[in-house]
């Protein structure tokens, strides 16, 4: 079993989710689809006398948004940045209801935030998705109940970030970390 934990509002998330399911399907692992809220991507905005470091965190900033739009065309992916993102809780907490396969909606939820800009906090707009991939619309008290616990759960396994992956009891940040997931799964399989 792989875990990973993801975020819709996490670009990062957004471009691991066909590498991984690449990876599930060519090697056979079965994944579980875990949500874990992270904070927003936002770019500082520049200021007349930045220090070095506002500067830095500036440029580094506009840096990691060029990777990520680079690697979504490699994906021939669509992705808007907003000034403002946001939020994503309602539609983690759906996620964390979800019974069956939770990837037609994980899939509408990325495209509805990063092609459309969809507020994912809006619990109108995740009835839609929910119902437009067939999945019933959870309690909204209930489901947070069970993201604050899947959040509590994650903490203690030592996440902190989106994307992560959890297999024989390692813990990996980044879908960097495909290939050598990719070995694990297939050293179990040998052992």
């Amino acid at each position: 079993m792989l875990t990973v934990t993801i975020d819709f509002k996490s670009p990062a998330s957004c471009l691991a989710l066909e590498p991984t399911l690449d990876l599930a399907r060519e090697t056979g692992v079965q994944i579980e689809w875990l949500p874990f809220s992270v904070r927003p991507f936002l770019i500082p905005e520049e200021k007349s006398e930045e220090t070095v470091g506002e500067r830095h965190r500036r440029v580094r900033a506009l840096s990691q948004r060029d990777t990520w739009l680079h690697y979504a065309a490699v994906q021939d992916r669509d992705m808007h940045f907003e000034e403002t993102p946001a939020g994503s809780d309602a539609a983690l907490a759906a996620l964390a209801t979800i019974e069956g396969d939770p990837v037609p909606f994980i899939r509408a939820a990325f495209a509805a935030y990063w092609n459309e800009q969809a507020d994912l906090d809006d619990e109108m707009v995740v009835a839609a998705l929910l119902t437009s991939v067939q999945k019933p619309v959870p309690d909204p008290q209930l489901a947070s109940e069970k993201l604050l616990s899947i959040r509590t759960r994650a903490e203690e396994d030592g996440i902190f970030e989106s994307p992560s992956y959890i297999i024989a009891d390692q813990l990996f940040v980044g879908r960097e970390h495909l290939p050598w997931i990719r070995s694990l799964i297939e050293a179990a399989k040998v052992a």
